[in-house]
């Protein structure tokens, strides 16, 4: 959780003087730009565990594989994200903040 801290104190100081926005509603806006960057990674990563061939695996593949595989990647995309993820949260998050402020004044 340390990379989202770091990321909304970032993004906060980035944002104008004037604040209108309550911290509460910086942190729905930073949670969202985090949810962004796990479904951005998310896709990514599904290219990259669509070409193992899991038929020679341990488990073997199968109907039980193929339908757990997604959330597996959706899971290991939010922990990435959760973790600091690759710099997608934070530009989001400044963005986002940036419409919000000038849409509120």
């Amino acid at each position: 959780m340390e990379g989202a801290t770091s990321a909304t104190t970032s993004a906060v100081a980035a944002a104008p003087a004037g604040r209108t926005l309550s911290p509460a509603q910086i942190e729905k806006t930073r949670k969202s730009a985090q949810d962004f960057e796990a479904m951005a990674l998310g896709e990514m990563l599904k290219p990259m565990f669509n070409t193992v061939d899991t038929s020679k695996g341990l488990f073997g593949g199968g109907v039980g594989e193929a339908t757990w595989k997604p959330m597996m990647v959706d899971e290991m995309a939010k922990s990435i994200a959760q973790n600091g993820g690759v710099g997608i949260a934070d530009e989001v998050l400044k963005e986002m903040l940036r419409i919000q402020e000038t849409t509120n004044e």
